[in-house]
Parts: C-alpha cells; sequence; structure tokens
C-alpha cells in the first residue's frame, strides 16, 4: 500500500523517514507496522494455501548448470563491475 500511496518501498521507506520525511515516518512507517502485523497474523493461513505451493527444492544457479559455484560467481562478478564502469563512463 504504501509504494501505491507514497512511492516508497522498504528501503528508501527507512531512508527517508531517517532524513526527517513526515510522510515516511508518520504514513510510511505505521503501514510497515500494520503490514507486518497483519502478515504475522495469517501468515499459517497463507502458509498452508499460497505459499506452501510448489516446493522446488533448494537448488542454486551451480547445481542447475551443473558447474562449480566460482563458475558463477567469477563471471558475474567481473559482469557487475564491467556494468558499474559503463554507467559510470556513459554518465548515466
Amino acid at each position: 500500500m504504501g509504494f501505491g500511496l507514497l512511492g516508497y518501498c522498504s528501503g528508501t521507506l527507512a531512508g527517508a523517514a531517517g532524513q526527517g520525511s513526515l510522510d515516511a515516518l508518520f504514513g510510511g512507517m505505521v503501514g510497515v507496522l500494520i503490514g507486518a502485523g497483519l502478515f504475522a497474523e495469517f501468515f499459517s493461513k497463507l502458509d498452508k494455501k499460497l505459499l506452501s505451493k510448489g516446493h522446488f527444492g533448494k537448488m542454486t544457479w551451480p547445481q542447475l548448470l551443473k558447474v562449480n559455484p566460482w563458475g558463477i560467481v567469477i563471471p558475474v562478478d567481473f559482469g557487475v563491475i564491467a556494468l558499474l564502469f559503463w554507467i559510470e563512463n556513459a554518465g548515466l
């Protein structure tokens, strides 16, 4: 609700509240507390009906591709570094 009404996700809400934005502090934080309370209240019903649908196990990308985990970690690291260099040089 807060995302739609106030435009804050949980991370930007915490930052805005820390910066002193009253809408984030009173509207957003109250909404987070109400939402967390409702989720905690209805979790057992959600877990049985919705959240437990389709057990896929603990599959990771290295297991899926049948490679050593470093075979995923190192290329992704280099990809992120290249992307950040590109963004910095493109002036985005």
